[in-house]
């Protein structure tokens, strides 16, 4: 464990109190590493597992965690995402099942010992950020809201107004807390509890809008396949943009990379120019740069 080991203690060597990836194996820089992601949600660590492991493995590990990043670690918790795995557990310290994080002056709540994602992805700063920068006085339009961080960042950059669109109605309602948390006055905001591909005609009447933001699963059961619905999704968009609106769209699936998000965007609208294009950063370094996230920024032409 000694190559992972040395990884670790080189990032934390001067830990912050910023969320951050401590060690991104599903990037493949590290052979023999790639089932396993940890992550520095301060002051807690959580383990991310894609193989089964020996507990003696996983003991040595948040040995090793304890030593290096030392009394700034209050608990660390192992996630399996092994079919039929049981649920995560703590192997070290305490935790509640929700917690604060701030991430560049925001504040996001997180579950730790959820199933699967906790609240936030890491790798999705850099958008966060961009989102930030770009959206003063923009009407924006947040597709696949999850818990609405990118609505967070837009509001917390001066956005005029947000609307939030995700169908599952709790992750939304966890999105409002998000934003209570930050003080952000609701009046400005929108959670929209819907079918995406049911919805354009409401779109439309809500909008047109300066920013959209496009962040989906790659597959979420019949609900979004990414082969099926980009095309739907970016033959449409023109309907309820603005003339020279942005888009932000992101991919962050093995099957697929930038290549494929260029290559939707070039087929299905053509009209949209690429002006950045982001990855998640030095914390989730790949071994072939087309993979994990990339997070690329269009503007249309405009009428």
């Amino acid at each position: 464990m000694t190559p992972l080991f040395d990884i670790l203690s080189r990032k934390t060597e001067n830990i912050s109190d910023q969320p951050r990836r401590l060690f991104h194996g599903r990037g493949r820089t590290l052979p023999g590493y790639e089932f396993i992601n940890i992550d520095w949600y301060p002051p807690l660590v959580l383990i991310t597992l894609y193989a089964l492991k020996e507990q003696d493995w996983i003991g040595r590990l948040g040995k090793e965690l304890k030593s290096i990043i030392g009394g700034q670690l209050e608990a660390i918790v192992v996630q399996s995402r092994l079919p039929g795995s049981d649920s995560p557990r703590i192997i070290f310290g305490s935790v509640q099942p929700e917690c604060l994080i701030t991430e560049e002056g925001l504040v996001f709540e997180i579950e730790p010992l959820a199933d699967q994602n906790i609240g936030i992805f890491p790798d999705m700063k850099p958008g966060r950020q961009l989102v930030r920068d770009i959206a003063a006085n923009k009407k924006v339009l947040n597709l696949f809201a999850y818990t609405c961080a990118f609505s967070v960042a837009a509001l917390a950059g001066g956005a005029k107004q947000v609307v939030n669109l995700d169908m599952n109605r709790n992750l939304l309602k966890r999105g409002g807390e998000n934003h209570r948390l930050n003080g952000i006055d609701l009046r400005n905001v929108s959670f929209l509890a819907y079918d995406l591909f049911k919805s354009f005609g409401k779109l439309r009447r809500i909008g047109p809008f300066d920013l959209v933001i496009i962040d989906p699963p790659y597959h979420q059961g019949n609900s979004f396949r990414a082969e099926r619905d980009w095309p739907k999704l970016l033959r449409r968009l023109p309907e309820i943009m603005t003339p020279s609106g942005e888009v932000i769209a992101a991919v962050s699936a093995p099957e697929t990379g930038r290549k494929f998000l260029r290559q939707q965007f070039a087929r299905h609208l053509p009209t949209a120019t690429l002006l950045t294009e982001l990855t998640g950063g030095e914390d989730f370094p790949e071994n072939d740069p087309d993979k994990g996230l990339h997070i690329q920024h269009y503007r249309l032409k405009g009428a």
